[in-house]
């Protein structure tokens, strides 16, 4: 079973049928969109429109005071600095603003902090060094709003800061010439979910008196990147930016991004959202997580094809040594994990000495992915651990650093991505405090929205062009995932020299081959003649002059599974495991619940994970107290990964396990 419950669209087909006529579309599309909240003429045109549909600059409170401000410096020659920040959101709203800045003629430098020495916003070094560089006026672009501080410092060395930023707000604002976010309780911008550089994008508009639509055919590219590598949601605004930016990708692009495709072996005509997540903005991120996130913003100012190409060469090699590194902490953090069973804590803190700080983040989101909780990654050195954390919807984690704030140096961010600092000393204090909150909190179940169910006789190459029309996919737009559920497994092929599966499937006579990326024989826990349900993406490949349905596998579960109760039990499971107090009696399986279980290992040696599939009728939590009991007994043992019996092992007691003692004793009052 996966670590996400299955949500499973049933969307109107009568209506979907309706609005395809009325649009003229294709019915596919036009169900998809339905079973997305689409039910009228307007609402999907506005969706598949290629007219930009940008909200008024000046909603957004301050903006018209910062512009004036700012233009009243340009024209007294004050020296200004934009103070960045590292990541691909930043290093654009950096790029864009002293691009804009720099054509009007001002005194601007840019100013980036280091990610590892510095650390993410305005710090009181940095203002120093900026007044010894005569700078009067600092304008933050993707932060300063939790800069009180330094903003003050800033104040009694008569620089003046004007905010730009998008992050959620602290108690107290700082003092600053204007305040431009679009979280402000003052602030009436009808769409909040922009990011930094949409905000530095609107500044610009105002100080030059255009109209955004006119601004957006100068900036659409390099914009589209930070709306994708910051993972705002493609709906609004968001949505017109990110298609003018693909178009202007694809025609005139930004020197420096095309120094990037170019580099990296990306044809632009292919470019869409999926090429520029994966494709463009880790490259820009990466020269601040590897190396100087000046590289990356030296690529988007420069001025010609051969000083971009120059740039990007070592950021490409640096995107390289990126991947490495990040593969090996996650196999150390996963190798940790599992080591000291953290897995069964509802929000997993992993911490490793000297792991490198810059991609902790990316390894948060895989921990998160593969255990499906909220997780922590903090690298230790010098008695400090920074990291970084990754949640789910529905488990807010800066409310839940600021319910450790006691313990933490530093932290902030969003509700889904966040980063704190602890002393080494307090990690273990962190992790538990961390859990006692979440204690507190209704549990978060990981989803997976299936649009709707497919029957493998009607799936077709039209239907993934259908697919096409409804682009770009991403955070709040993402790619379709169907489900074709009781199918039946006839082959498993592995394929990429073992990184990757081909499952050779059929359903109602009807067969049909299907791939899992990133996935070994060894981590598939089923098998021939299993009765599965499949979700699954659609794309198209060209092959030998031909076009050719992709089938493409996102995740399998054994048919019929009873998905509330497999996470209900789950969940009491790992509440036992990690000592958190609750009502244990439903888990704690019977004599022959165990007998069950045996007798499946005695029929087949099998990996635990195949063993869960097998003993689906007794259920997650007892198959799992059951194998621990059989460990424990020495009735089984465990060889490279697989449960085998041991024949010549005495009769045993449960009692003498000390696992099932202990549930047992729990569940009966006995402690």
């Amino acid at each position: 079973m996966s670590a996400v419950k299955w949500v499973v669209g049933n969307p109107d087909i009568e209506k979907a049928k309706l609005l395809a006529a009325e649009c003229d579309i294709d019915p596919f599309a036009a169900l998809v969109a339905v079973g997305r909240g689409i039910d009228n003429e307007g609402e999907l045109e506005l969706l598949m429109s290629d007219e930009p549909i940008l909200c008024d600059p000046l909603e957004l409170a301050d903006i018209r005071k910062a512009a004036d401000y700012i233009n009243v410096a340009i024209r007294d020659g004050v020296k200004m600095a934009i103070f960045g920040d590292y990541d691909c959101d930043g290093v654009v709203a950096t790029s864009l603003l002293y691009d804009y800045l720099t054509g009007r003629g001002a005194d601007v430098i840019a100013y980036i902090p280091d990610r590892f020495d510095e650390g993410y916003g305005m710090n009181c070094d940095a203002v120093d060094l900026l007044a010894k560089q005569g700078v009067e006026l600092i304008i933050t672009v993707d932060n300063g709003i939790s800069c009180a501080k330094e903003i003050a410092y800033a104040n009694s060395l008569n620089i003046k800061t004007v905010v730009t930023d998008h992050h959620l707000l602290p108690a107290v604002l700082p003092d600053a010439v204007a305040i431009v976010n679009p979280h402000r309780e003052d602030c009436a911008s009808s769409f909040k979910e922009i990011c930094g550089a949409e905000v530095a994008f609107k500044l610009v508009c105002v100080l030059d008196d255009k109209e955004p639509e006119q601004m957006l055919s100068r900036y659409a590219d390099i914009l589209a990147v930070a709306v994708i590598g910051d993972s705002m949601p493609l709906i609004n605004e968001n949505r017109s930016i990110v298609k003018a930016g693909i178009r202007k990708i694809k025609s005139s692009s930004n020197i420096g991004i095309s120094a990037i495709l170019n580099i990296a072996g990306i044809d632009k005509n292919i470019v869409d959202a999926g090429t520029i997540s994966f494709g463009i903005t880790p490259r820009i991120n990466a020269a601040g997580r590897m190396g100087s996130p000046y590289r990356a913003f030296e690529a988007l100012t420069a001025k010609s094809v051969k000083e971009a190409l120059a740039i990007v060469a070592p950021i490409d090699d640096d995107n390289t040594r990126r991947k490495q590194i990040e593969k090996d902490i996650f196999k150390s953090a996963v190798e940790t994990i599992e080591k000291e069973k953290y897995y069964h804590n509802r929000v997993i803190v992993v911490c490793g000495k000297g792991w490198h700080f810059g991609v902790v983040g990316i390894v948060a989101s895989r921990i998160s992915e593969l255990y499906g909780k909220p997780a922590v990654v903090l690298s230790s050195e010098n008695g400090i651990a920074h990291g970084s954390g990754r949640s789910m919807s529905g488990f807010n984690l800066t409310e839940a650093l600021r319910y450790c704030s006691d313990i933490l140096i530093k932290y902030g961010g969003h509700e889904m991505a966040a980063g704190a600092s602890v002393s080494e000393e307090n990690v273990d204090l962190f992790r538990e405090k961390i859990n006692e909150y979440a204690a507190r909190v209704p549990v978060v179940i990981p989803t997976m929205d299936i649009d709707f169910k497919l029957n493998p006789a009607g799936m077709s190459v039209d239907m993934a062009f259908a697919l096409k029309s409804l682009e770009p996919y991403g955070m709040g737009n993402p790619s379709p995932v169907f489900g074709i559920f009781e199918a039946t497994i006839e082959k498993i092929i592995e394929v990429g020299g073992g990184k990757h599966l081909k499952l050779l499937c059929r359903k109602n006579g009807n067969a049909f081959q299907a791939v899992y990326f990133n996935m070994t024989l060894q981590q598939f826990s089923f098998a021939a003649g299993d009765k599965i349900d499949l979700a699954i993406t659609l794309d198209i490949n060209f092959y030998q002059e031909k076009y050719n349905l992709s089938i493409k596998v996102k995740d399998v579960k054994l048919s019929e599974i009873d998905q509330d109760k497999y996470f209900d039990e789950k969940i009491k499971y790992d509440d036992f495991m990690a000592g958190n107090d609750t009502d244990f009696a439903s888990i704690l399986p019977d004599r022959p619940e165990v007998i069950t279980v045996y007798k499946n290992i005695v029929l087949s040696p099998q990996k635990k994970a195949r063993l869960q599939e097998s003993c689906a009728e007794v259920g997650y939590a007892k198959t799992q107290i059951a194998i621990a009991a059989l460990l424990e007994m020495g009735i089984v043992v465990e060889h490279n990964g697989i449960l085998i019996c041991d024949n010549d092992a005495p009769k045993s007691n449960l009692m003498n396990s000390r696992t099932y003692k202990k549930l047992y004793e729990r569940v009966n009052g006995c402690e």
